[in-house]
């Protein structure tokens, strides 16, 4: 009899079923090369869904589910599972001295948004068509090599080419602060000086884009004192993931788990 593809799962003899995993799996995207990864990656989170279910029943507690958000509950099982990990774990506080040892070690992180002025060009065309991107990018590098010969004529072209409404403007955005606009076109503008025409065309979810960086004013860093409370979020919620991992894996060590390794997953 040949060995099955997958071993049967189970959680304390709880079975998880091999069609709930099969769904589970697709949340998981696996790396190039490695069959099966998403299979394992779907069985553990299912494991650790299920030891976290059994520690709720154990402490008979009951679903209550909150509004996430107007008209959406959780469900039964992510109530509890919230539930259980909120008694599990004692919040801890951050310390004013950690709360600086942050900022001081990277105070760039905290800084008040950036001013861009950029103008551009826009070759519409939606990322799940193939062709029509193909098209968008020939044509922006065709516009593109016209605007390095001749910069002079970038507001002509994009009057005349832009699928943007800015095209009645040359092109123009006019001001934008961090946050604006998508994080790939962000992201390209970052790289640029003022002046500079992106030497490449610029793809975002958007289309194709000749990118053009008219002025650009950093936002200075920002006083300890206005990112304090910041801070302290972000240290509540790595203290809370730490914690969170650590109660798991005390579950899985204490578990019969029988079908998949679970050390792969610590």
């Amino acid at each position: 009899m040949s060995k099955p593809l997958f071993p049967d799962v189970s959680v304390n003899g709880q079975e998880i079923s091999a069609a709930d995993i099969a769904a589970e799996a697709q949340n998981h995207n696996a790396p190039k090369g490695k069959p099966g990864w998403a299979w394992r990656a779907g069985a553990r989170a299912l494991v650790i869904r299920e030891l976290l279910l059994q520690e709720a029943r154990k402490r008979d507690l009951q679903p209550h589910p909150a509004e996430l958000e107007p008209g959406k509950f959780e469900t039964e099982d992510e109530s509890l599972i919230r539930d259980v990990l909120d008694l599990a774990m004692t919040p801890v506080v951050p310390t004013a001295d950690e709360i600086a040892q942050v900022y001081a070690a990277k105070p760039d992180m905290f800084r008040a948004p950036t001013l861009y002025e950029p103008s551009h060009i826009l070759f519409a065309a939606d990322p799940a068509d193939t062709e029509a991107r193909l098209d968008a990018n020939k044509k922006a590098l065709a516009a593109l090599a016209t605007v390095k010969s001749s910069p002079k004529d970038f507001a002509n072209l994009a009057k005349e080419l832009s699928d943007c409404p800015s095209r009645d403007m040359g092109g123009q955005l006019g001001q934008l602060v961090s946050g604006d606009t998508v994080p790939e076109f962000e992201a390209a503008m970052d790289k640029m000086t003022v002046g500079e025409t992106s030497p490449d065309p610029v793809p975002t979810r958007y289309g194709i884009h000749i990118l053009r960086l008219d002025a650009i004013a950093v936002g200075d860093v920002l006083p300890l004192e206005r990112v304090q409370d910041q801070i302290s979020e972000m240290l509540e919620k790595a203290g809370w993931a730490t914690a969170a991992n650590a109660f798991v894996q005390s579950l899985v060590a204490k578990a019969e788990i029988t079908g998949v390794d679970m050390a792969a997953a610590a």
